[in-house]
C-alpha cells in the first residue's frame, strides 16, 4: 500500500526525525522528565542516574502515567559487564485484599483498587548497584518540578476533567483542583509534599518508603480511606533480580522481561509471524496486517492460559517461546480468514520437564505465602550503557489518590486481578498479579556472545503494548525502517474476547485501525472476516518511544511518539 511519507518520511511516514546524538539520549513521556534525565547525563550521571532523574520527573510532569505509587519493569544494560538484567519492581497483592472483599467486583478508583507499590525498591536497587552520582543528586531535578510546578499542557487540562476522583478526594484536588477549580492550560502544577517525600527518600533510600515515615503515612491513609494496605505489605516487598528471556529475529536477539510480565507474548509473536514470507508483502499490507494479527490473537490465547506470577504457578516459559511450538501454533493461520476465539496450545510439549506440582498449573483453591496508566521512557549514556524502563499506576491517574500528606499518587494495579477461582491469575493475597508492561532491547547477538545493543524501546498502553513493539521491530527489520517511522507510521491494534488485562476483562472482538491506512487495505481485511473499526488518524493507544543504534561510531537515533506528549533529547 501507498504510505504518506510526512515531511521526514523517506520509507514510511514520519513528522519528526530521528533526533541524532553521540553521547547521550534520553526519550520519555514528558519533556521535562527527558529534560531532567539529559541534565544528569550532561553533570557526569551514567544511564542509570538519569534514570532516577527521569523516573522521579514523571510522576510529578505525568501523573496520569507515573508516580512512585505505582510499579514497572527496568531492563538494563551495562556495557562494561555485557549483561542484561531486569529488575522487576511489581508490587503484591495486599495480604488482607481477599476475593471476598470484592464481592461487588474491583473497583477502578479509591484505596481498596491499590495494591503494594513496587517501583520505588527497583528504582534504587539498580541505583545502588550501578548509579555514580549520589541519590540526592539525581533526585534534585524532580524536587524542583515539584516546587516550582509543571506548567499544565493543553492535553493534561482536558484529559485531568475526565477523571472526577481528582477533583472530588481533598488530598488529590490539591494539587489537581485548587480551590475546587481544575488547572487551565498555562497554569503550574505544583507538589509541595511530593517534593518533601522525594527529599526524605533521597536521604533515607527505600526504607523510608517501606518502613519510615512516608510508609507509615501511605499505611494510615490506607486505613481511614478503607483500604487494605498494611504496614506488614510495605515492610515485606521486595524487588527482584531477573534474568531476561529472548528470541531470535531476522538474525537478531530481542530480549524481553519474563514473567510476571507479559514479554513472552511478544517473542511469541515473532516466533510465529517468522514461520511465514514476508518478501511480497509490504509494509501495512492487508496481508502483513493480517499475519500479525493472527499471530497477536494466538499468544494472546496462551498468556489467558499459562500467564501468572511464577513464584506461584509452574508457567510453561521453556515450551512457550520455542521456535517449535510457534511454529506448530502458525499452522493455524489462514491466509484468506482471520480465526474466531482461537484456543490455547499446550507449550507442555515442548517442554523438557513436567510441571512442578509444589505450584498449581491452575489455582483453583487458595495459595498462601508464609509469614495503562503507564509510562515508558529509555536512555542512552556516553558509555554506551543502555536501559528501557515502565512504570505505571494502572488507568489513567491509578486510584485518583493522594495518600495523605506524602503527595503520592497511587496506583489501581488492584483492577488486574481476575475473580474467576478456575482463572490462572486468580487474586491471590501476597501474589504478584501478571502484567502488561514489557521493556524491549534489541541486539546484534546474543549478550553473552559480546551482542551489541541495536535498539531499546517500548510503549505505555496495557494490552497494547505487545502488539506496537511487534509492529515496531517488523517495522525496522523486516521494511527498513527508522525509528521514527516504525512510531509514527499508522497502527493497529486488536482487542480480543475475554484477554482484557483491566477487571472486568471483557471486550468486544475487533480489530482497531488508524485511518491513514487507505480504503482497499480496510475492505481486504473486512473481506478475511476482521471486524474493523477506525481509531481516527492517530488514535491508537499508547505513546512509543526508542532509541536506535546505529553506524560505526553508535551514533544514538531517538524518536518519540506524536500521539501524547512523548520527547525525545540527545546530546
Amino acid at each position: 500500500m501507498s504510505i504518506k511519507p510526512g515531511p521526514h518520511g523517506i520509507k514510511g511516514t514520519s513528522y519528526r526525525p530521528p533526533y541524532v546524538g553521540g553521547r547521550g539520549a534520553v526519550v520519555a513521556n514528558h519533556p521535562l522528565a527527558a529534560e531532567a534525565g539529559m541534565r544528569t547525563l550532561q553533570k557526569g550521571g551514567n544511564t542509570v542516574d538519569a534514570m532516577i532523574s527521569v523516573a522521579f520527573s514523571l510522576g510529578v510532569a505525568e501523573p496520569s502515567g507515573s508516580s512512585i505509587g505505582g510499579d514497572g519493569f527496568i531492563m538494563v544494560n551495562m556495557a562494561d559487564k555485557g549483561t542484561i538484567e531486569v529488575a522487576n519492581g511489581t508490587g503484591a497483592a495486599p495480604l488482607a485484599a481477599t476475593p471476598d472483599n470484592y464481592t461487588k467486583g474491583i473497583p477502578m478508583t479509591g484505596f481498596k483498587s491499590v495494591s503494594v507499590p513496587g517501583i520505588v525498591d527497583a528504582l534504587l536497587a539498580v541505583h545502588e548497584k550501578y548509579g555514580s552520582l549520589t541519590l540526592e543528586i539525581c533526585i534534585e531535578p524532580a524536587i524542583e518540578l515539584c516546587e516550582d510546578g509543571v506548567p499544565v499542557s493543553y492535553f493534561q487540562s482536558e484529559n485531568a476533567k475526565t477523571f472526577r476522583p481528582l477533583i472530588e478526594y481533598p488530598t488529590s484536588a490539591e494539587v489537581f483542583a485548587p480551590q475546587g477549580q481544575w488547572l487551565k492550560p498555562g497554569d503550574k502544577r505544583r507538589n509541595q509534599n511530593l517534593a518533601k517525600t522525594y527529599k526524605k527518600i533521597s536521604k533515607r533510600g527505600r526504607d523510608e518508603f517501606y518502613l519510615g515515615d512516608t510508609a507509615k503515612a501511605i499505611v494510615k491513609f490506607s486505613e481511614e480511606t478503607g483500604g487494605f494496605i498494611k504496614s506488614v505489605d510495605l515492610s515485606r516487598h521486595s524487588m527482584k533480580w531477573q534474568n531476561p528471556i529472548s528470541t531470535s529475529y531476522r538474525n537478531k536477539m530481542i530480549y524481553e522481561a519474563p514473567p510476571n510480565s507479559s514479554g513472552h507474548v511478544l517473542l511469541q509473536e515473532l516466533n510465529i509471524l517468522e514461520n511465514f514470507d514476508l518478501s511480497e508483502m509490504d509494509y501495512m499490507s492487508p496481508d502483513l496486517i493480517h499475519l500479525m494479527v493472527e499471530a497477536k490473537k494466538l499468544s494472546f490465547a496462551d498468556r489467558e492460559e499459562y500467564l501468572a506470577d511464577p513464584d506461584f504457578v509452574d508457567v510453561p516459559l521453556e515450551g512457550l517461546i520455542s521456535k517449535e511450538y510457534s511454529r506448530k501454533r502458525s499452522q493455524l493461520i489462514f491466509h484468506e480468514r482471520s480465526l474466531i476465539d482461537p484456543p490455547a496450545g499446550d507449550p507442555w510439549e515442548f517442554m523438557k520437564r513436567l510441571p512442578n506440582k509444589a505450584k498449581k498449573h491452575k489455582i483453583n483453591g487458595r495459595l498462601n505465602l508464609p509469614g495503562g496508566e503507564t509510562t515508558h521512557y529509555c536512555i542512552v549514556d556516553r558509555w554506551g550503557n543502555s536501559l528501557s524502563a515502565l512504570q505505571s499506576i494502572q488507568t489513567g491517574y491509578g486510584s485518583g489518590m493522594l495518600a495523605g500528606n506524602t503527595g503520592i499518587l497511587m496506583n489501581n494495579r488492584m483492577t488486574y486481578w481476575h475473580l474467576d477461582p478456575n482463572h490462572i491469575d486468580y487474586l491471590n493475597p501476597g501474589q504478584r498479579v501478571r502484567h502488561t508492561m514489557n521493556p524491549v532491547m534489541v541486539l546484534s547477538d546474543p549478550v553473552e556472545s559480546g551482542g551489541s545493543v541495536e535498539l531499546v524501546c517500548g510503549t505505555p498502553g496495557a494490552d497494547t503494548q505487545v502488539q506496537t513493539n511487534f509492529q515496531i521491530i517488523s517495522a525496522i527489520y523486516d521494511h527498513g525502517l527508522n525509528i521514527a517511522e516504525a512510531i509514527e507510521g499508522p497502527r493497529w491494534t486488536h482487542y480480543q474476547g475475554t484477554t482484557n488485562s483491566t477487571y472486568p476483562h471483557t471486550e468486544e472482538n475487533f480489530l482497531n485501525i488508524e485511518n491513514r491506512v487507505d480504503k482497499k487495505t480496510v475492505d481486504s481485511l473486512s473481506n478475511k472476516g476482521h471486524l474493523v473499526i477506525s481509531s481516527g488518524e492517530f488514535g491508537a493507544a499508547g505513546c512509543a518511544g526508542g532509541i536506535q543504534i546505529l553506524g560505526k561510531d553508535r551514533s544514538l537515533f531517538a524518536a518519540s511518539d506524536l500521539r501524547r506528549e512523548g520527547y525525545s533529547i540527545v546530546w
